[in-house]
């Protein structure tokens, strides 16, 4: 959603970069490019006129003019401004010590608000709470439907007891459902409609004095531009939320929405919908954020994504390998299925420091990881643990039972070897080493450190590469390989026999 914000700033600040000193002249050339980046993005003038101000404030101060790099400074000086207004600090759900403690969603019809519900739902249960989601959405059609269904998915109960009538009853009737069952926390799911109107904010009112919620969640869409902001000054003067989850993060738009809300109501960003699926849900850090936006990537969310699927025993032990270069395909293969469950693999190269803009017009997805994968799994299991044994013939056969070339086959047990060898050297010579290990080792060092901690904010990150992301983008010919977007591969010459 920040790409063309992204790269706007980050032109800006090149212009920074490299100068001994900077003049007022040369910083109010610079905030007025960014007041235009952010004007684009669809930010509240208001906000982007607060936020200008207060960096001028310290750029044209003794803290740039006596910087070592005033370029850096200012970077530095942005990034803490740009988390101040996404909010500061990350802010937890206040589930209290009330049982049932009942969370409350409210929002647009069409902000996503129902789909929040069940991912919320998922995300609780996965920490161990009982969950109850209610069916308080009794004006859209097939909404009540649309919870039954999430609820199933998500494997959580849902009280739905009518399709239509008074959603009040049945978030008060919902409380002593949740008793019943030994709930620990119930979702209410609130009715919108497409504008803000006194009977959606009356029926929301009603339903928050009969189930006194510990948390009122705005769900608003990331992608609505400049009203986003009078939206949410007219939901909170209605019911007054504890909080905002921004839907549909991982849209096209401009995403204003994003660095206006938590400036103008006070009220935090607590939660973020990166994906359609009902696990692309992730707590909002704002610094973080303000990373992602600046190209610094987002390795504190990359190492919190592969503890869930990789333990640290795991990660020793592939860590090992690599750099005993004893590393096999079936190791492969089995870290390609782990990168798969940590999300879409495009999405997380671009929370590495300075991948976002390397992958600018690269298309990487899980189809340039499937032939790989049908590679690897039609190899027997000797081969897949000893390269060695892969001859001519063995080679055709692979490549006949995975559906592709002979030259990919060559290819990727190529590109394979190379990295192997590659990281075997680094863990000679002394480096942190490759694999999963050594990038989760990396990333907890600079857990709690903040902008100081990465090497180069705006640079490369120094750790050594995922496995399974090596092989994945390495070489693949004809499908394997991450290639640029809307361009055509040029057809492969036949050799001369």
């Amino acid at each position: 959603m920040f790409d063309a914000l992204s790269d706007r700033l980050e032109a800006i600040f090149a212009g920074f970069r490299g100068k001994g000193a900077l003049s007022e002249q040369q910083v109010d050339e610079g905030l007025r490019e960014i007041r235009l980046a952010l004007l684009e993005a669809d930010v509240n003038f208001k906000v982007v006129k607060t936020f200008v101000a207060r960096i001028r404030e310290r750029a044209v101060g003794a803290e740039v003019s006596a910087a070592l790099d005033p370029g850096q400074q200012v970077l530095k000086i942005v990034h803490e401004e740009l988390v101040r207004i996404l909010g500061e600090a990350s802010a937890p759900l206040e589930l209290g010590s009330k049982s049932p403690a009942v969370i409350m969603m409210a929002g647009l019809q069409g902000s996503g608000k129902t789909t929040a519900s069940g991912k919320l739902a998922k995300l609780l249960k996965k920490k161990g709470r009982q969950v109850l989601l209610v069916a308080c959405d009794l004006q859209r059609p097939a909404a009540v439907q649309q919870l039954r269904v999430l609820g199933e998915q998500v494997g959580v109960p849902v009280y739905a007891p009518q399709e239509s009538g008074d959603p009040v009853a049945v978030a008060r009737q919902a409380i002593d459902e949740a008793k019943r069952l030994g709930a620990s926390v119930v979702i209410v799911d609130t009715a919108g409609r497409t504008n803000v109107d006194d009977e959606m904010m009356r029926q929301a009112a009603d339903i928050k004095a009969a189930v006194d919620p510990v948390e009122t969640l705005f769900v608003i869409d990331a992608m609505i531009g400049q009203e986003a902001v009078n939206v949410a000054l007219a939901f909170q003067e209605a019911v007054d939320f504890t909080g905002v989850i921004l839907s549909k993060l991982d849209g096209d738009a401009r995403g204003g929405a994003a660095l206006s809300v938590a400036e103008v109501t006070g009220r935090p960003i607590k939660f973020a919908s990166v994906g359609e699926k009902l696990d692309e849900f992730e707590a909002f850090h704002p610094d973080r954020m303000a990373g992602r936006i600046l190209g610094m990537g987002d390795v504190l969310t990359l190492m919190e994504k592969a503890e869930e699927v990789y333990t640290a025993d795991q990660a020793a032990v592939a860590q090992e390998k690599l750099l005993k270069a004893e590393f096999t395909f079936e190791d492969f293969l089995e870290q390609l299925g782990q990168l798969r469950k940590m999300g879409p693999l495009g999405s997380l190269l671009g929370m590495l420091p300075g991948m976002g803009k390397a992958l600018k017009d690269v298309e990487v997805g899980d189809d340039q990881v499937k032939p790989v994968e049908a590679i690897i799994q039609s190899m027997t299991p000797a081969e897949r643990r000893d390269a060695k044994l892969l001859n001519g013939k063995r080679r055709k056969r692979i490549a006949a039972g995975s559906g592709r070339s002979v030259q990919e086959i060559n290819e990727l047990v190529r590109s394979f070897e190379q990295m192997r060898e590659m990281m075997k050297m680094l863990g000679g010579k002394g480096g942190m080493g490759g694999g999963l290990g050594g990038q989760m080792k990396a990333m907890r060092a600079l857990k709690g450190q903040g902008l100081e901690g990465l090497m180069d904010p705006m640079g490369g990150f120094s750790g050594g590469g995922f496995p399974g992301m090596a092989g994945a983008g390495a070489g693949m010919g004809g499908g394997g390989a991450a290639r640029p977007k809307n361009k055509k591969v040029p057809a492969r010459k036949k050799r001369k026999r």
